[in-house]
């Protein structure tokens, strides 16, 4: 008769030992070496911030002779730099106030509308059956590799001349006033932003589970009955995460605003200005410190408060009954 002998008290078993390759790295990550080095890698990434932070309340004289770090033995704090950039009266300051409500009007409807339109699609390839659908997919998949720089000229000459084919006119010139050239650039950050939002939904979106498709559909549910009351509830986390995404690429772009926004007080965001406030010789730079800090505290915002949904929907592979 073979006995054995149980395990001494503290010690280690095999079956303590994760069994897969996902087991063992997430095991990896949560040891204190990890810890530490994740700790560390946040304060070092903190650190210009926190410099653009110091140095946005010290006076001009102390930014252009010493660096933010000799603050702390001389402390002078200053709001002239905040009062110059946001109300200030000459062509040369900031002014950032209404360039400000600029971004905000350029960035929510280029977030919402790329949304509206990316979760209809996403549903549509995922759970409605047509001729082609996977080809239409394939083709949206693969907008992704397009640069959009690639898609600036075209771009321009439809809203410049519009779609003429054979002499034949299909879409009329955009004839917009300075003021509502907006539209334009809600419309090019929606193109730019739909192939990777409907990829992205896609995913989520087919990989909810049939068997609630089909007791939906058993009960008399109807697509946008099941697309409002099932899908969308199940997917808030994905979409947050891609909101936060395009929130924070529309108001960091300079590139699509400068081209379609162009240069002045009426459609112009915060980014043009930014990139003008250090004057025509780059002597006046020290209004970028707290112009900088004031472009960065809506997206800190917006991140802060959608954190949970953005862990949610980047950790979300599945749906669990």
């Amino acid at each position: 008769m073979t006995t054995t002998t149980p395990p001494l008290a503290g010690t280690a078993t095999t079956s303590d030992q994760p069994k897969t390759t996902v087991g063992r790295v997430r095991k990896r990550l949560n040891t204190r070496a990890a810890t530490i080095v994740s700790i560390v890698i946040a304060v070092v990434w903190t650190i210009p911030t926190f410099g653009l932070f110091v140095s946005s309340f010290r006076p001009e004289d102390q930014i252009k002779t010493t660096g933010w770090w000799t603050f702390f033995t001389d402390p002078q704090v200053t709001l002239d730099n905040y009062q110059d950039v946001l109300f200030g009266q000459s062509a040369s300051s900031g002014q950032l106030a209404s360039y400000f409500i600029n971004s905000l009007v350029i960035t929510i409807p280029s977030v919402l509308f790329p949304l509206a339109f990316a979760t209809l699609a996403a549903y549509a390839l995922a759970w409605i059956n047509f001729r082609g659908r996977d080809w239409v997919y394939i083709g949206i998949f693969a907008l992704q590799i397009v640069p959009l720089q690639m898609a600036l000229v075209p771009l321009l000459r439809f809203f410049s001349t519009g779609v003429t084919v054979g002499g034949v006119t299909l879409m009329p010139a955009w004839q917009l006033e300075d003021e509502q050239r907006f539209i334009q650039v809600w419309f090019a950050h929606t193109c730019f932003a739909l192939p990777l939002a409907i990829f992205l939904l896609h995913n989520f979106i087919s990989q909810l589970p049939t068997e609630l498709m089909e007791a939906a559909r058993v009960d008399g549910a109807t697509h946008p009955k099941i697309f409002r009351t099932i899908v969308l509830p199940l997917i808030t986390p994905a979409i947050a995460a891609f909101g936060i995404f395009q929130f924070l690429w529309v108001w960091n772009d300079l590139l699509v605003a400068l081209i379609f926004a162009g240069g002045g007080n009426e459609t112009a965001p915060l980014t043009v200005r930014l990139a003008e406030l250090a004057g025509t010789r780059g002597n006046d730079w020290q209004r970028l410190t707290s112009g900088a800090f004031i472009s960065i505290l809506v997206p800190l915002i917006v991140f802060l408060s959608l954190q949970r949904y953005f862990v949610r929907g980047l950790l979300a592979g599945s749906v669990k009954g």
